[in-house]
């Protein structure tokens, strides 16, 4: 019976999947975006059910449930274009560009050279009204200028006007994908792959859980997050290729195969920068050897590029972290509120080193992964995103964890995509943290809640004074 209700309630996540990725998304102006969070937290309800109810399934039926909830989940994510990003707009052109024989560091898409490369399906050509003036239509079509002509150019694509900030290993992927594609195919391609990435993700954790003693029905954390269908498929965001790099580096470390691992971790970070956050926990044993093995990773990765562009390698990375606020401190949703400025730069600095060096001196080095959940969940709750694929990286880690109320860090900025309030995303990340420290202080066991209430009682003291 267990089984028919989990199968059910995961057709039913399916079916809700394909229904939001086709009825609602986030380009038209003035939209209404109240059904997609309606949406999207019934997925999100029915992803608990779901994993709540497979408690009860026992045996090889935990395994086929799990696989075949991320396969059709997956699948139903695939049903449409991207609905909440234009990043793998962004995705295919630079491996069309690349494709070329150009580095995608070297012009941005809005130069006039690249005309010739131009997919009409990213750079359709704009409409000419009654009164001759040419216009760009199209619900997720951006008006922009060509850099040298100053002509209107309609795009697909966001921040035409600045060469792609995307590190090596990512080029490398675009440029594969295009490769076996061609330019005419549209968005499928990458959904396909962040497809297959996620279900191989699925099979890494279910692998890797088994050998380790770990209840394998922790896997469908991952399997049917509805962030992992939403931003690893629909939006297809290059986070996932990170993820699966970054999870091969801890099994490798974890299994002592340290220069292994450090490749691993080196490629994950040269994907996209964010899984260095989970580094610190692979450095307590024999750290040098996978800090080296990293290090020598990613520069290698950068060498055709530098080769090719030189310092132009580091593209809009400088201009898109002033744009999101971390250069003049006003992105921290939460810190902003105590250090206001520049200072909550060094606030946010403060307590990321601390949180590292804390996660470096308590990590088991044999089960890393509480460790860099704790590190990659602190560090989003500090620096506040405003997109939720940055917390893909944290899936696994709950995960393997069996830490459930780390579930709250990504629906923090998954809030604040749909629904771009300070006050509510403050609000959303205090409730994060109560939560996480409410459940970490259960989970510690009565001693800890004991001398926990001393404490508080201490700090309150006697009423009267």
């Amino acid at each position: 019976m267990r089984i028919v209700v989990v199968s059910v309630i995961l057709a039913a996540s399916a079916a809700l999947t394909g229904f939001s990725v086709l009825a609602y998304d986030l380009f038209a102006p003035g939209r209404d975006t109240v059904p997609l969070v309606v949406c999207t937290a019934g997925l999100w309800l029915l992803f608990a059910l779901a994993v709540l109810v497979l408690r009860g399934v026992r045996g090889r039926a935990v395994v086929v449930l799990i696989l075949a909830g991320s396969v059709g989940i997956g699948a139903a994510a695939m049903i449409g274009p991207p609905n909440t990003s234009t990043d793998s707009a962004r995705y295919a052109w630079d491996g069309i560009v690349a494709n070329a024989g150009i580095s995608p560091y070297a012009y941005p898409p809005a130069a006039d050279r690249l005309d010739s490369l131009r997919p009409d399906w990213l750079f359709p050509a704009p409409e000419v009204t009654e009164a001759g003036t040419p216009v760009c239509v199209g619900e997720r079509i951006q008006t922009a200028q060509k850099a040298e002509s100053g002509d209107i150019l309609c795009s697909a694509l966001n921040r035409t006007g600045v060469p792609t900030i995307y590190p090596p290993a990512a080029e490398m992927f675009f440029t594969a994908v295009r490769a076996l594609t061609g330019p005419g195919a549209e968005y499928w391609p990458l959904q396909l792959t962040g497809l297959l990435l996620s279900v191989g993700t699925t099979g890494m954790l279910l692998a890797g859980m088994r050998r380790r003693g770990i209840d394998q029905r922790l896997a469908a954390l991952w399997a049917w997050c509805p962030l992992v269908a939403t931003e690893a498929i629909t939006n297809s965001h290059v986070d996932m290729l990170g993820v699966v790099f970054m999870l091969a580096a801890v099994f490798l470390v974890s299994a002592r195969r340290y220069w292994r691992g450090g490749i691993a971790l080196g490629a994950a970070i040269a994907t996209k920068l964010i899984p260095v956050l989970a580094a610190p926990a692979l450095l307590r044993r024999q750290g040098w050897k996978v800090t080296v093995a990293a290090m020598v990773t990613f520069l290698l990765l950068y060498v055709p590029y530098l080769l090719a562009t030189g310092l132009g390698v580091l593209g809009y990375l400088p201009g898109y972290l002033s744009e999101e606020g971390y250069e003049d401190g006003t992105r921290f949703a939460l810190i902003s509120l105590v250090a206001p400025g520049g200072s909550a730069i060094i606030v946010a600095g403060a307590l990321l080193t601390v949180i590292a060096v804390l996660v470096i001196w308590k990590t088991d080095p044999d089960r890393p992964w509480l460790g860099q959940l704790v590190m990659i969940g602190s560090a989003l709750l500090i620096l506040s995103p405003r997109y939720s694929w940055y917390a893909l990286l944290l899936v696994p880690f709950i995960a393997l964890s069996g830490r459930w109320e780390w579930f709250a860090v990504p629906l923090a900025p998954t809030l604040r995509l749909l629904v771009p309030s300070l006050p509510l995303t403050r609000v959303a990340i205090a409730t994060a943290i109560v939560l996480i420290v409410g459940m970490s202080i259960h989970r510690a066991g009565p001693g800890l809640r004991t001398r926990v209430r001393a404490l508080v009682s201490r700090a309150v003291g006697h009423p009267r004074r």
